[in-house]
């Protein structure tokens, strides 16, 4: 081997130096050897060619004709490059090579810039940009920081979102190593999103959120120890030896979300600003989240106050023509059950004469029924609020629907819940109400069958639920059911769910329908105890 003792020197640089001479290495110094994973008297018995197919196979297209140029003296022999080398176990890095001449003449000196730091940073750019776009597709905000914590981790780092709740710290999405999470939600004793971190156990996140900027830990350790119990801070110290580590401000529109908290070995200051910068995108993806969805609410208030505005148009057309049947068929009808009474009382009928006097009464009170049904549904309603016992009101009117249970041969079932709240209602509407809708549901039900009504506590007030066992639903419009005229019965004539939901938003409350497990109808009633405020939002019509 060619004597090469005045490159000794070279030896203790950290620096990736090579000597070549007659178009072979004639030294490399450890951190070359080390580097490319060979040692020099492997190298000195290669080529140029060898080395290029070799540790630079990715640029031999270009780099091999660029070489011979050089050798037949088309090229200056002093020349910069940038290239992909392969060292050791196949990894790739990207490398600024420096060709100057040596001490003698047919010497060059190559100098090797590592640049895989750099590198490394231009790919976490480049994923954070695309984890970004994703980002903003995203319409709820556990969406939103899965993609940003997925994408960060994907690069090669443990990361977390630590959210704000009050004035503790909370585990939001994560990718961290499992054996460790295992260990520590052993030593915590739950989940770790189940932990709270008192805000001052970790007195850099006043200054991270205060300041708006990032703070990075060359050691993470330093600050682990004032943040995890002691054990858990022992193991993550025993497994992440030396670990860099940054926490980064998550704000939604100037108030503080959280903290981006990242580690890993390979994370640099340059890596540190980029995710720094991305923490402020993720920040306004949840805003734009928030953004939708409000516009969401406000669209869906907005359908809401149309849907009452035409279903109050409808009320007004249906008052007048509700006056004009009030006064020219009730009348008539009077008189004609005057009628029946006197033929009743006095005339002599034979059995079809009975049966069809009987069947003529029953008609001409149905008929009376649904001109009082529309009444209900169109006349203004005054609101006579006091102090009412939900569970008496519901035994009062299942005691008066006796006579129709024992047509329809239905039962009504009360489940109470015990020590019910006095509800602050008019008891003649909501007895008028309760009565409809559970008249609905008895003629709803087959023979023997059985009606449910549940009374309990609901957030903000109390519930009513009541259940048939009716023909399924399946098919209904759920939004229609409270419609005047609209029916699923044959001989119905559509007006009694619809005198309920008028009170119970007379009353501030809610009504919703749906199909009941097994066939027929759930309805449930929500009627708020702040009685005074939910009126004024929901004014009687």
């Amino acid at each position: 081997m060619p004597d090469t003792s005045e490159y000794r020197p070279l030896e203790g640089l950290p620096i990736p130096i090579a000597v070549l001479r007659a178009e072979r290495v004639a030294y490399a110094n450890p951190a070359l050897t080390a580097m490319l994973g060979v040692p020099l008297e492997e190298l000195s018995r290669l080529s140029m060619l060898d080395i290029i197919g070799r540790f630079i196979p990715r640029e031999q297209s270009w780099l091999e004709p660029l070489y011979a140029a050089r050798t037949r003296g088309e090229r200056p022999p002093e020349s910069q490059l940038w290239m992909r080398m392969r060292g050791t176990a196949g990894h790739e890095r990207t490398c600024h090579v420096r060709v100057t001449p040596g001490t003698r003449p047919d010497e060059q000196l190559v100098v090797v810039l590592d640049m895989e730091q750099e590198d490394s940073v231009h790919r976490l750019t480049e994923a954070l940009v695309s984890a970004t776009g994703a980002m903003l597709h995203c319409r709820d905000e556990q969406a939103v920081l899965e993609t940003a914590v997925e994408a960060i981790h994907q690069q090669g780092f443990f990361v977390a979102v630590l959210r704000l709740e009050g004035d503790s710290l909370v585990h939001g999405p994560m990718r961290q190593d499992p054996e460790v999470v295992t260990a520590a939600e052993r030593l915590y004793g739950c989940p770790m999103h189940e932990v709270r971190f008192p805000r001052e156990s970790v007195p850099h996140v006043q200054a991270v959120l205060t300041q708006r900027k990032a703070a990075f830990f060359q050691d993470i350790h330093m600050m682990l120890e004032h943040f995890h119990a002691p054990e858990v801070a022992a193991l993550l110290k025993h497994t992440f030896p030396n670990t860099p580590s940054l926490d980064a401000p998550i704000f939604v529109g100037g108030t503080p979300l959280g903290i981006l908290s990242v580690q890993g070995r390979s994370l640099s200051p340059a890596s540190a600003s980029t995710l720094e910068l991305f923490a402020g995108l993720v920040g306004s993806a949840l805003e734009n989240v928030r953004h939708h969805r409000e516009a969401a609410e406000r669209l869906a208030e907005l359908a809401r106050l149309q849907a009452e505005h035409v279903a109050q148009e409808r009320l007004t057309v249906l008052g007048q023509a509700a006056g004009v049947v009030a006064h020219e068929v009730r009348n008539p009808l009077g008189a004609i059950l005057n009628v029946v009474a006197v033929l009743k009382r006095e005339a002599r009928l034979g059995p079809i004469g009975t049966s069809a006097v009987s069947m003529l009464e029953e008609e001409v009170i149905r008929l009376d029924d649904i001109v009082r049904d529309l009444l209900d549904v169109v006349r203004p309603f005054e609101l006579r609020p006091r102090s009412l016992h939900l569970g008496e009101l519901a035994r009062r009117t299942a005691e008066f629907l006796t006579p129709l249970c024992e047509v329809t041969q239905v039962q009504i079932h009360i489940e109470e819940e015990e020590g019910l709240p006095p509800l602050p209602a008019d008891d003649t509407l909501l007895q008028l109400a309760l009565a409809n809708l559970l008249r609905y549901t008895l003629r709803s039900s087959p023979t023997g069958g059985t009606v449910r009504l549940a009374l309990a506590r609901a957030p903000l007030g109390l519930s009513l639920v009541v259940e048939d066992q009716g023909a399924t639903l399946s098919g209904t419009d759920f939004q229609h059911v409270f419609e005047p005229f609209f029916t699923s019965r044959a001989t119905g004539a559509g007006l009694g769910l619809a005198v309920v939901r008028r009170v119970v938003l007379a009353h501030g409350g809610q009504i919703h329908v749906r199909e009941r497990m097994g066939g027929g109808a759930r309805f449930e009633v929500l009627l708020p105890l702040c009685g005074s405020e939910a009126r004024e939002k929901h004014p009687a019509a």
